[in-house]
């Protein structure tokens, strides 16, 4: 059988239909892709993805390019983005961040330029709103039995009584929701479908919407309610759909009214609907911190994914901002912080041209309305729901971090690219026909790409498989020493794995062998490489403190605790750390300082301070009065 080139462009054109099917449903339902394992599974379809897009760019010799605006600006960030991770002070963090957006950027271009006849797009967006509703009947059953489980995962206790679907947060599901629901109502209320089709498109609406409910996130009801107040607005103003329309919002809050009623709200759950002035403090606290590292680091920002690791300078005083944020909860600022103005100038560049892209086609997309009755078109159906989804998740990234959860981020570049898709019907100047100079230097681009990305899966494969089975093994054991020893072989240059080895050597050596002073060596080893790597961790020079007092050079480790403090000075943690060092040097007066400072950031789960503060207060009352006693 001979197969002709068209042949192999249509198998190339539903491999990466594929690829891109399954990318999208397999982050949502792998908790988001957040862990390392399952963000690689990403990283290996999308170098399949490459290789595919790359094969059909040369078998078909009419492929084109399409090009419009916003895809410079996207470009342009992409680029920012590896030239930004090589100065970055943290390497690793701000490569696999790198890594993250170089996956975006291949999956917004790809599905851009491949996937955007009607079929694919509606394929698509059948396919997304089907895994929005299985997930957002999940997470209704969550809800009504009170499961605090995701696959078997158990969820943080804080998100009990709350419906998460396959998302370990509540808010993450409603940030996923809130960008297909607006398409649900769109095609159920706009679509040119069968009847069968509109009722599975109505009931798959429903369904995400009780997902949305059920989350009881604010930030996603907020993001939400707005998105489809746009849609009712519009679509109230077209006779044919007025009707339909209400009857569809009397419908959805019949639904709220059912799963948020007072049979089934607790009072558990009317309590989360409000902020208490701790969360209140926490988020505002996360704003302002991020907003002064952005002020200290203006252009180029702190470095991509470095605001956990420099909040620490700039943590305040309050036992309410002790823990490791990670995040801004706010994309806007968090990208400042990270990225700073040039980082977030090209983002907004984008969004900016896309709405503008939105609305200048908007006429080309939409059927003209006679005097009978509306012309259903599925053109304008896709652009007003994807669009309105996208609004949506931008709204609620005011008061979350969606764009940092890997299944919201891919699913927001392929709603993007899929809307843009769209802009071709306004105009033929996007698109660029592949001549061979053109065609050339976008496969230097692609290959490029596909070799760096390649490299780097492969070695983070190995990584992240010997991580595993070191967070598997005991603790501190022969074992969790071999696999981390494998994983740092793999990667030199992860700071948190050469820490993690310390801490195993140092657990040996505090073990009180004869052989303690090499263990405590080895240790301390790690800890110099670990702080190399990552010159804002406290805990590096804190631990070889620790080492040194262990070991008896009592002398030397002092200015190793102040390095600490110096890194993260009103942490609980790195404070009680210097009480300890105190307490071996018997300085009872500024052990008992530090423990007391220590114990008022933190007084809950403060073990040091809780076993340190009444012996050392005790040891230096007892010194105090033998020192009365004397004279003295």
């Amino acid at each position: 059988m001979v197969v002709n080139r068209d042949q192999l462009d249509t198998w190339c054109e539903r491999g990466i239909l594929g690829l891109v099917l399954i990318i999208l449903g397999f982050s949502a339902l792998a908790t988001g892709a957040t862990r390392a394992q399952d963000f690689l599974v990403v990283e290996w379809l999308t170098i399949a993805l490459l290789v595919v897009w790359l094969a059909r760019f040369w078998i078909n010799p009419k492929h084109r390019l399409f090009w419009p605006l916003l895809c410079w600006p996207a470009l342009g960030f992409i680029l920012y983005a590896a030239a930004r991770y090589t100065q970055a002070d943290i390497e690793f963090v701000a490569r696999q961040e790198f890594i993250r957006v170089l996956v975006y950027g291949v999956i917004f271009f790809a599905v851009l330029n491949n996937l955007h006849r009607q079929e694919t797009t509606h394929i698509v967006g059948t396919y997304l709103l089907f895994i929005g509703m299985a997930i957002g009947l999940y997470a209704l059953c969550q809800f009504l039995t009170d499961s605090n489980h995701v696959w078997g995962f158990e969820r943080s206790e804080i998100y009990r009584k709350r419906g998460s679907g396959t998302f370990m947060s509540p808010n993450q599901l409603a940030g996923f929701l809130e960008i297909l629901l607006p398409l649900g109502l769109a095609y159920t209320l706009m679509g040119r479908l069968s009847h069968l089709q509109k009722v599975f498109f109505g009931y798959a609406s429903l369904a995400i919407f009780a997902g949305i409910v059920v989350t009881i996130s604010r930030g996603g009801w907020f993001g939400a309610g707005l998105s489809m107040i746009v849609l009712v607005v519009y679509l109230v103003r077209v006779r044919d759909y007025r009707w339909q329309t209400l009857l569809l919002v009397v419908a959805m809050a019949g639904a709220g009214y059912l799963f948020l009623g007072p049979a089934r709200l607790s009072q558990n759950r009317i309590e989360q609907l409000t902020f208490s002035k701790t969360e209140e403090e926490i988020r505002y606290t996360l704003w302002r911190e991020g907003l002064e590292i952005w002020k200290d680091n203006f252009w180029f920002g702190a470095g991509p994914a470095h605001f956990d690791y420099r909040y620490r300078q700039y943590r305040p005083p309050s036992d309410q901002a002790q823990g490791r944020p990670e995040r801004v909860h706010n994309d806007y600022i968090n990208t400042l912080a990270d990225w700073g103005l040039i980082g977030a100038l090209l983002v907004a560049a984008v969004w900016v041209l896309f709405y503008w892209e939105v609305f200048r086609s908007w006429s080309f997309v939409k059927r003209s309305q006679n005097d009978l009755a509306v012309k259903r078109s599925n053109k304008s159906t896709f652009v007003l729901g994807g669009s309105l989804g996208l609004l949506a998740v931008l709204a609620h990234s005011m008061v979350d971090f969606n764009m940092h959860i890997p299944a919201i981020a891919i699913l927001t570049v392929t709603m993007l690219a899929l809307v843009a898709g769209h802009f071709r019907f306004a105009t033929e100047k996007y698109w660029h026909t592949a001549r061979l100079p053109l065609k050339l230097a976008i496969s230097i681009f692609l290959i490029s790409g596909l070799i760096y990305l390649s490299g780097q899966v492969v070695q983070r494969t190995h990584e992240v498989a010997s991580l595993v089975h070191a967070d598997r093994s005991p603790n501190y054991s022969e074992a969790q020493i071999k696999y981390l020893e494998n994983a740092f072989a793999s990667e030199p240059r992860n700071p948190s794995t050469a820490y993690n080895l310390g801490e195993c050597f140092r657990s040996v050596s505090w073990q009180g062998g004869e052989d303690y002073r090499e263990w405590a060596a080895k240790a301390m080893d790690c800890y110099k490489i670990a702080s190399k790597l990552n010159p804002w961790d406290p805990y590096p020079p804190m631990r070889f403190g620790m080492c040194l007092d262990w070991t008896g050079r009592f002398k030397e480790s002092e200015p190793y605790y102040h390095k600490a403090l110096e890194l993260d000075p009103n942490n609980f943690y790195t404070v009680a750390h210097m009480g300890w060092h105190f307490a071996q040097l018997e300085q009872w007066d500024k052990a008992f300082e530090y423990f007391v400072k220590s114990w008022s950031l933190n007084h809950i789960d403060n073990q040091i301070a809780r076993m340190y503060l009444p012996l050392s207060d005790g040891k230096r009352r007892d010194l105090q009065a033998q020192l009365k006693k004397k004279g003295l």
